[in-house]
């Protein structure tokens, strides 16, 4: 009865009737209106604006629609509907945007852990107890050694699964029974893998096993990768719908990456052409994302 008050009928759409979507990785699966749903709520939503945006998606839905397609739309009407919210929406494509940018994965790792307070330097050739290893990101303070493997996809669909978990874990068992001089010396404490978008269940269920500190987009469901780059202030400018992709492209290629970086040096807006008033503009939907 309720997905008839919230998800009214349409002419062209049964309620029974199971809608194919194609996803990034070209996988086909039954459209699920939840799904949607709860990831508008998770990006602040409130239940009526989530209910409205997917009410919109479903009334254009096709056999063969693909996911960034209906990502788009999705995110439309909610910027109609709430533009803060439609920001943070937007945020697991900005990251995913960073890729085509040349601005690598691991060097946003890092910035997010510099934000923590740690020091951290990324590409390191670590000698292991068997064998040499690049190591991702290495973060330290004065009491902790952590090491992270950042596994970056150019597409939403695909999955780190068990076969990444397995090697990570190999690597990152080698590197602890070796010791290491980052301030002092010392043995390594944490080992991390780190992806932007998700982990497959069997990746999940051994790393549950095995104790790995594993962070994806959304999991786990306190502390992800969202929640890291939001308490760290660490939003890509890829996500700013006050800026032309012509314009972030620019600014990337100058070697500007974060929203705070256009707060904190407002020249660079100006170095590209923009008023005051685009400038404002910008500034005022950076704040939303705080």
């Amino acid at each position: 009865m309720w997905l008839e008050l919230y998800f009214p009928l349409c002419d062209n759409i049964s309620m029974n009737k199971e809608i194919i979507i194609t996803k990034a990785n070209g996988e086909k699966e039954v459209f699920y209106k939840e799904k949607l749903l709860t990831s508008l709520l998770r990006s602040g939503a409130q239940p009526d604006v989530a209910q409205k945006v997917v009410a919109h998606v479903e009334a254009e839905l096709k056999d063969g629609m693909s996911t960034s397609h209906i990502y788009r739309h999705a995110f439309e009407v909610l910027k109609k509907e709430s533009h803060p919210v439609a920001i943070k929406y937007s945020m697991k494509r900005a990251v995913l945007d960073l890729g085509p940018s040349g601005f690598p994965f691991e060097d946003f790792v890092a910035e997010i852990f510099k934000q923590l307070g740690y020091k951290a330097e990324t590409g390191k050739i670590l000698k292991g107890k068997c064998v040499e290893h690049e190591v991702d990101v290495v973060a330290h303070n004065e009491n902790k050694l952590i090491m992270v493997e950042a596994k970056f996809h150019n597409e939403l669909g695909v999955k780190s699964d068990l076969k990444v978990a397995l090697y990570v874990k190999a690597r990152f068992d080698d590197l602890k029974g070796a010791s290491f001089f980052f301030g002092k010396e010392r043995p390594l404490d944490e080992g991390w893998l780190v992806t932007n978008t998700k982990f497959s269940a069997t990746a999940i269920e051994y790393g549950k096993c095995q104790n790995m500190k594993m962070i994806g987009w959304n999991y786990p469901e306190k502390g992800n990768l969202l929640n890291m780059i939001q308490d760290a202030g660490l939003h890509p400018l890829t996500c700013l719908t006050t800026l032309t992709q012509t314009q972030k492209t620019e600014l990337l290629k100058k070697g500007i990456v974060l929203c705070k970086t256009l707060v904190e040096n407002p020249e660079t807006l100006t170095a590209i052409g923009l008023d005051n008033l685009a400038i404002g503009k910008i500034k005022e939907e950076i704040t939303f994302l705080k």
